[in-house]
């Protein structure tokens, strides 16, 4: 006698009481998330936010013949740079040296991750004061005592996303380093040993062992760090006072920018171009991001065959 398979449900009850609980969020991210983005990609067709003509492809166009937007895009790239540069290394550097801290770790550890508590808005306030243009700001005050000297700091268009991006790193460091000091504590101690037995030198741990294990925390925050850098808006926006980005749009971003179309000269349908412009570089960036983790995963796994 053929026994008949009993055919599943398209839904279990485990299933059904799972999809149960997440209602409430999804229907909140639904329309909190996607609602808006669709009202803004449909926007970036009409004349204005009242969809009263459409307009086709003009407004693309009109954003990407308008030199703020080329200077905007530049600026993001000279913030990945300096991201790069400053606040992709700094971290590393923190969970490494930490990792070699014998006494009073939590100590340090908590020092170095108080920023990440505090407001962002208060950062950029903080850094605001002290980059104050005028002699009596607290690091013209210093460079005056050593050099005689001051400078035009946060004024000074060359310096305007160096010092953007200090702010930046000095709050968010600590938290990734973090992540770099838990990937470093699971080294296998007797690495180390052995590496020191054969004589190797610092620096020889550090490029053979240390580096090769942070392979892959190295590579997902590198990515991610770059998406974080797209959606600089506050920092400028809270420095200078407005939504011009500093002196010559020194410090413009692509998000300030879709902002002031908005609020600051009323073009609702170019500011949602902008807007969907940079969500497609970020969906870009993050289907990389997908991919690299996927390519780290299964490397993991040949690794452990």
């Amino acid at each position: 006698m053929i026994a008949i398979q009993k055919r599943k449900p398209f839904l279990s009850k485990r299933d059904l009481v799972g999809w149960l609980i997440m209602l409430p969020s999804l229907v909140l991210f639904a329309f909190f998330v996607w609602v808006p983005l669709g009202s803004n990609f449909v926007m970036s067709f009409f004349k204005d936010a009242n969809y009263s003509s459409f307009v086709g492809l003009a407004n693309y166009k009109y954003v990407f013949s308008d030199p703020t937007f080329i200077k905007a895009l530049g600026n993001t790239f000279i913030y990945i740079f300096y991201s790069i540069l400053i606040g992709f290394l700094i971290p590393i550097a923190l969970g490494i040296l930490l990792s070699e801290v014998i006494h009073f770790k939590a100590i340090f550890r908590l020092g170095i991750y108080f920023p990440a508590i505090i407001s962002g808005v208060a950062v950029v306030f903080l850094f605001k004061s002290l980059y104050n243009p005028e002699n009596f700001g607290v690091i013209n005050i210093i460079l005056k005592w050593l050099t005689g000297q001051t400078s035009l700091l946060k004024d000074d268009a060359k310096l305007a996303i160096p010092l953007m991006v200090v702010a930046m790193t000095w709050r968010g460091a600590g938290a990734t380093m973090l992540i770099y000091l838990s990937s470093l504590q699971t080294i296998d101690t007797s690495l180390y040993e052995a590496s020191r037995i054969d004589g190797s030198n610092m620096w020889h741990r550090l490029w053979y062992i240390t580096l090769p294990h942070l392979k892959n925390t190295i590579t997902v925050l590198f990515i991610l760090q770059i998406i974080s850098v797209f959606q600089v808006f506050y920092e400028p926006l809270v420095m200078y006072g407005d939504t011009k980005g500093g002196p010559n749009n020194s410090a413009m971003s692509l998000m300030l920018l879709g902002y002031d179309y908005f609020y600051g000269k009323g073009e609702a349908s170019h500011g949602a171009t902008v807007g969907v412009v940079l969500s497609l570089i970020i969906i870009s960036i993050s289907l990389v991001y997908f991919m690299v983790m996927k390519l780290t995963q299964r490397g993991n796994n040949e690794v452990k065959k």
